[in-house]
Parts: structure tokens; C-alpha cells; sequence
């Protein structure tokens, strides 16, 4: 099978898949990206450049299609020239939102088209609207409807679909619902599993906590509000300030990965610290960090926060329970279809930063309490997201389920 992956980034959500069929001596795997970092044995990268960015100009509605557009235009470009030299792959698997399937039906008419469904955007009912302090103006709802066009083209095009979660899949349009299977990337649970002397000492930043007797952690691509950031700060000022041996670790970078940046430049986490006295002894922020030193971190936490508002779940916190921690999350949709308050997790309104530091401080002083919620959630990992058992499922989907599809609307037709 000649299957061809589409993502911007390398190798994203694909990074088990393409390695599992590159390993497979009858495919031939080939990947198209606007990365030019890393490699993977066995699979071919195609980079693509767009011609230019999106025009000043261009109405700001339309910004986000114009650049979407322009990344589909510079994938068929590539593409085009593989074509001439006889390429022409059973599959393509690209990821929706971004441009990069926008024109593959027009350059390969006879390949199946899956696509990455991971977020459909609404103006209500989800992530927009959901801070009180944020209000949805008709220039927003306006600007939301616009940026799912591409969305809405690789719906249209596509042979079959994926999403990875239940609450991601239902934010799409009923009408294409039936086009989508869900189905998780799925955690490496080998790797990302608890042991109990792990202590964390990270040379490279000069961290040593080896001796410290309660750490809590805090994982974010970004350090926005997307994901709680500012609400996890207070509750970290108030922690602080009440446990004198504890220690907070931050990993992620300080830049917004989703969402509105500050007007005036200036980073949250920069007018978080301004706002709050802390002892900086004690809060500790890493940037991102390499996957070894990132399970240290995991490994080592008394109490875990993972805060977002109704969004993409992220895999930090699957990772999290994988490595069985004791998870101190928000009571939104995208997390409570995995956590059960006082089961597997606990739970917390995203807003009562009262009641996240609350919560916290029970998972400190109770570690034997934690310790049934810590193997419940790894049980769960192990049970609904174990790589071991979804990657499986991915392959049988590309080539039976697709296939068994594709051979059912001929039928139909």
C-alpha cells in the first residue's frame, strides 16, 4: 500500500501510525509537511512552502481560508511533481483545519481521502463564550463560521474521517457525523508508566527536587487561559502560601497556543507573576522539555492540575493518568468523558480557584487515600487508550474499514 500522510507539523498526530506502516515491508510511506525537523526510518518527507503569506489586506474573516487555501496549494505543488514521476497512493491521510487536503481529491481523483477531524469551531455551546469575562460579539460569531470552510471542504471530500474523542466528534456537523469513527491516537503506557523512585533532577535547568516532599505539576503547550492558566496561578499563590515545603512545576512554553494574546505583548505568565507574590524558590518553570525529562516530572507529582475549558482534550493529561498521577482536573466536557470525580480523579469547577487549591491540598494530605485514584486512572488509560490496542484498531480502520466503506457506496450507488 502507498499511503501519504498531510500535516504541517512532523510527525504530529500521525507519529505511531507512519512508524507502525513504514515498518510493514509491502507499504511505501510518504509524508508531507511544512517541518523541515526530524526524521523517521522508513518514511519519505515532502516539504512544502506556500508562495506567500496571506495578504494584509484580506479581510479578517477570511485570513485564516486565504492562508488554508495557500497551504493546499503549496501541498498540490509538491504532489504534482511526485505524480509526473509516476507516485499515486492508495491513501491519503491528512489533517483537517489547515489547508493541506484542501485540493487532494482534485490531484488524486482515485485515492481514498481520510481525514484528522480534530475540532470543529462553534460560537456557542463550547470553548467560545465560556469565560463570562470573554463576550461573543456578532464579529466573532461571523469570523468562527467563516474559519470552517476548509473544515467543511474536507468534509465534503473525504472518504471517511476520524476523531479522537467523542466530545471532539460531536461538535461537527450532524449531517457528516457518520463520515467519522472515533477513535484516540492511543498513550505508549510502556513509556509513560509510574515507578515509584523516580526523583526529579533535570541538570540541563539546574532543577533538583530530589528532597522535596510534595510537588505539584502543571502541563501546557502554551500558558494561556485555554487551558487554565491563570486560574491554575492563583491557586498556585494560594498553595504556596499555605504549604512552606511544597513545589510547583510548570512545563510548557510561555507563548499562546490557543486563543487571544495579551494586547500589549506582554505574556501571561509575565502579568501572572507581576499579580502574585510568590516565593520563586518554590515555583519552578521549565519550558518544554524533552519526553525523558517530561516523565520524570510525571513520575514525581503529588498532585497533578489539568485545567481547559470545553476544547480539544489534550494528551498531557492521558499521559498524566498514564503515569499515574493523581489529576486534579476541570469538570468540562472534553475532560469529565474521561475522569470520574473521586474515581479516577478529582474534579473542579474551572473558574473556584479556591477549589482547585482545595483540591490539591487533599491530594497532599492524603497520599495512601490518592493511591486507588492513582491506579484508576492508569487502569483506565490501560483499558480505553493503551497504543497497545489502538494502533491495531488504526491499521484495521485505513485498510479494511475504508476499504469495506468505499465498496459499500458502490454497491449503494
Amino acid at each position: 500500500m502507498k499511503i501519504l500522510f498531510l500535516h504541517s507539523n512532523f510527525p504530529a498526530q500521525f507519529r505511531h501510525l507512519a512508524a507502525a506502516l513504514s515498518r510493514q515491508k509491502d507499504n511505501r510511506v510518504l509524508f508531507a509537511t511544512a517541518r523541515g525537523e526530524g526524521q523517521m526510518p522508513g518514511v519519505y518527507k515532502i516539504l512544502y512552502t506556500t508562495a506567500r503569506k496571506p495578504n494584509k489586506d484580506t479581510h479578517h474573516y477570511v485570513k485564516s481560508l486565504e492562508e488554508a487555501v495557500l497551504q493546499g496549494q503549496a501541498v498540490y505543488r509538491e504532489l504534482d511533481k511526485l505524480k509526473k514521476e509516476g507516485f499515486y497512493p492508495d491513501v491519503v491521510y491528512g489533517h483537517s483545519g489547515w489547508g493541506a487536503p484542501l485540493f487532494i481529491k482534485d490531484i488524486f481523483p482515485k485515492s481514498r481521502l481520510l481525514c484528522y477531524f480534530e475540532w470543529f469551531y462553534r460560537s456557542s455551546g463550547s470553548d467560545v463564550g465560556f469565560d463570562p469575562d470573554e463576550p461573543v460579539t456578532a464579529d466573532d460569531c461571523l469570523r468562527i463560521r467563516i474559519k470552517n470552510t476548509p473544515i467543511l471542504a474536507d468534509l465534503y471530500a473525504c472518504d471517511a474521517g476520524l476523531s479522537p474523542t467523542a466530545w471532539q466528534m460531536s461538535q461537527f456537523p450532524i449531517e457528516y457525523r457518520h463520515k467519522i469513527k472515533v477513535l484516540h491516537d492511543g498513550v505508549d503506557t510502556s513509556y509513560f508508566s509510574p515507578r515509584k523512585e523516580e526523583r526529579l533532577v533535570v541538570p540541563e535547568i539546574k532543577l533538583d527536587l530530589s528532597e522535596a516532599g510534595e510537588i505539584v505539576t502543571y502541563v501546557s503547550r502554551g500558558l494561556e487561559p485555554y487551558r487554565g492558566f491563570p486560574q491554575f496561578m492563583e491557586a498556585a499563590s494560594f498553595i504556596l502560601e499555605k504549604r512552606k515545603k511544597c513545589h510547583i512545576v510548570v512545563v510548557g512554553e510561555d507563548r499562546v497556543a490557543y486563543g487571544k494574546r495579551l494586547p500589549d505583548g506582554e505574556t501571561y505568565k509575565q502579568a501572572l507573576l507581576k499579580r502574585y507574590d510568590f516565593d520563586m524558590s518554590r515555583l519552578h518553570f521549565t519550558g518544554r522539555l524533552p519526553y525523558a525529562q517530561y516523565l520524570k516530572v510525571l513520575r514525581t507529582s503529588s498532585a497533578h492540575v489539568y485545567l481547559t475549558r470545553p476544547f480539544v482534550l489534550s494528551w498531557s493529561m492521558l499521559e498524566a493518568m498514564s503515569a499515574g498521577c493523581v489529576i486534579v482536573a476541570s469538570n468540562t466536557q472534553p475532560v469529565a468523558e474521561v475522569i470520574q470525580n473521586g474515581q479516577n480523579g478529582l474534579l473542579v469547577d474551572f473558574f473556584d480557584v479556591k477549589e482547585i487549591a482545595g483540591r490539591v491540598e487533599e491530594a497532599l494530605d492524603d497520599p495512601d487515600r490518592m493511591l486507588e485514584i492513582r491506579q484508576n486512572a492508569r487502569q483506565t488509560i490501560l483499558n480505553k487508550y493503551d497504543l497497545a490496542d489502538i494502533l491495531p484498531q488504526h491499521l484495521d480502520w485505513i485498510r479494511n474499514d475504508c476499504v469495506i466503506s468505499d465498496a459499500n457506496k458502490k454497491q449503494a450507488s
